[in-house]
C-alpha cells in the first residue's frame, strides 16, 4: 500500500459516556486555542453522546466552521431521517453555530456530482479541516466509503451496501425507505485532515476495530486507510475495544 504506516493513539474507557465526554474534551481544546477551527462532523448513534458533552461544555462554536462527512442521496433537508435533520438535533439548534458556516452536502441537489465538487472547493477554501471526528461501520467503512473504495477518492456519490443499508434501517419505517445511495467525503479528502478523532462504542464494533487497528492496510476495510495518517486518535469503550490484542 502507498504511504508510510503510523500507530494509532488508541484510548480505552470503562463506559460509553466517558469515551464521548474525552471525544469533546479534544474538539474543546482545539476550539479553546483556535475558535475559527475547521471540524469535520459525524452523524449516526455514536457520536450522540460526543454532541451532548459539546454542548454541556458551554464551549462557544460562532467562529467554528463545520463540514459533514456525508449526506444520503435524494432525502430533502426537511426529511426526519436527513442527516442535515440530524445536524439540527445534535448541534446546530443547541450551540451557536452560525448557519452560513455550517455545511453539508445537498442529498437533493439538481446535480449530485457538481454539488460533490462545489463541497470539497468549500473545504479547501476554509483552509482545511483542522479535526475530523469520525465512527466507523460495521464493514469497516468510514463516512460511506464502502469496502473496496479508492483511497484517493475525492467527495462523491456512492452506492450504499446492503449491510450499511440494513444497519440504517433502524432510523426508517422499512429498509426500502433507505436510500440507496449518498454523498461522501472521500478517503482521500479524509486523510488530509489535520487530526483525525475516530469512536467506536459496543461490541458489534469490536471486529471492525480489531481489523482497523491490527490488521494490514486494506481497501477491503477502508478504516485501515487511516494507519496512513500521522495524528489518529482512537477513542473506544471497552465493548469496542475487546478484540485488541495489544
Amino acid at each position: 500500500m502507498p504511504g508510510n504506516r503510523y500507530p494509532m493513539t488508541v484510548e480505552v474507557f470503562p463506559d460509553y459516556a466517558a469515551m464521548s465526554g474525552r471525544a469533546a474534551e479534544i474538539v474543546v481544546e482545539l476550539l479553546q486555542e483556535k475558535p475559527d477551527a475547521v471540524l469535520g462532523l459525524p452523524t449516526g448513534s455514536t457520536p450522540l453522546g460526543f454532541y451532548d458533552a459539546l454542548v454541556a461544555s458551554g464551549v462557544s462554536l460562532a467562529q467554528a466552521r463545520t463540514f459533514n462527512l456525508d449526506e444520503y442521496l435524494g432525502l430533502p433537508r426537511t426529511h426526519p431521517e436527513s442527516y442535515y435533520s440530524f445536524m439540527k438535533r445534535a448541534l446546530y439548534d443547541r450551540s451557536d453555530l452560525r448557519p452560513e458556516n455550517c455545511h453539508i452536502p445537498d442529498g437533493n441537489a439538481p446535480d449530485p456530482h457538481e454539488e460533490c465538487r462545489c463541497y470539497e472547493e468549500a473545504i479547501r477554501a476554509a483552509g482545511g479541516l483542522d479535526i475530523l471526528v469520525l465512527g466507523v461501520g460495521h464493514n469497516g467503512h468510514i463516512g460511506f466509503n464502502e469496502p473496496g473504495s479508492q483511497w484517493d477518492a475525492r467527495t462523491r456519490v456512492v452506492d450504499l451496501a446492503e449491510s450499511t443499508r440494513r444497519a440504517n434501517a433502524r432510523f426508517f419505517n422499512s429498509l426500502d425507505e433507505v436510500p440507496r445511495q449518498a454523498i461522501t467525503m472521500g478517503i482521500g479528502t479524509i486523510l488530509e485532515a489535520r487530526r483525525i478523532l475516530l469512536l467506536a462504542s459496543g461490541q458489534e464494533k469490536a471486529p471492525a476495530v480489531r481489523d482497523m487497528v491490527e490488521s494490514a492496510p486494506t481497501p477491503d476495510v477502508p478504516a485501515t486507510a487511516l494507519q496512513l495518517h500521522p495524528n489518529v486518535t482512537v477513542l473506544l469503550d471497552r465493548e469496542a475495544a475487546a478484540l485488541l490484542h495489544r
